[in-house]
């Protein structure tokens, strides 16, 4: 029953991008990338690459889908444990795994909002409000704010107050229609919508390294799969990432 909800997903989330044809790169990516993938995509076109159908979800519900055996060439994920996950499987080429992107944790307040500064008392802050985080036991973005609360000793105070969303454009979502209070999202997510403001950032030291790391599917690796994996690395992509406010990682900053 769990195998069928899980292949059901993935159907949904494929009717609900672009139609794919056969020779389209199918590209799974974490949500809090979707504009950047999207934009880099119609840059790969332009350039003469392939098209490129992304489906963009909470990294855990792609990894799944992968292995129930959706036809994705690329996947992006958010954190380093649903990389692991597909990696333990065999559903990776593993030469190809290469870390891509990084990014911040940031406290969100809808733009009206007058929530003091700062990511200290935030359950004071709340004023009986309740504070969006995607779902920490499965998301990467509630697993790095969870953690970032508990190293600051907020969480136990918090947690009454926090509603989980599917994932960080979700939890974006909450925050925006003003059915939360405030919520923890990701820098880049934040700067996408201008119904949001930053109350504050998240020390790095709070939580572990946010990372996207990036591989090629096993079995669906072919050659347009690799040149839009290629292109992710080169100055077009790299230059898109900047501007969204994502940071490089060595392998980004570095690749021809």
């Amino acid at each position: 029953m769990r195998r069928f909800a899980v292949v059901l997903l993935a159907a949904l989330l494929l009717l609900a991008s672009p139609v794919a044809r056969a020779a389209d790169i199918l590209v799974f990516a974490a949500a809090s990338t979707k504009d950047v993938i999207d934009q880099i995509a119609a840059e790969f076109a332009k350039s003469g690459g392939g098209h490129v159908v992304s489906s963009f979800a909470a990294s855990g519900d792609l990894a799944k889908q992968i292995e129930n055996g959706a036809p994705a060439a690329i996947f992006i994920s958010a954190d380093q444990k649903w990389m692991d996950y597909v990696a333990q499987r065999k559903l990776i080429v593993t030469e190809s795994r290469r870390n891509l992107l990084g990014n911040a944790l940031v406290l969100i307040a809808p733009s009206d909002s007058t929530m003091p500064a700062g990511v200290d008392g935030i359950a004071g802050k709340l004023g009986g409000g309740k504070l969006a985080l995607a779902d920490p036991d499965a998301v990467p973005a509630g697993r790095y704010a969870k953690a970032s609360l508990q190293k600051l000793g907020q969480w136990d105070a918090v947690q009454p107050s926090v509603v989980s969303a599917k994932d960080v454009r979700a939890t974006l979502a909450f925050v925006e229609r003003g059915e939360a209070a405030a919520g923890i999202v990701y820098a880049t997510d934040a700067a996408v919508s201008k119904k949001v403001r930053i109350v504050g950032t998240f020390p790095e030291s709070s939580h572990p390294p946010i990372v996207y790391p990036v591989a090629l599917v096993a079995g669906k690796d072919d050659a347009e799969a690799k040149a839009f994996y290629r292109f992710l690395f080169g100055p077009q992509a790299r230059q898109v990432f900047l501007d969204a406010g994502f940071t490089l990682t060595g392998a980004t900053a570095a690749a021809d």
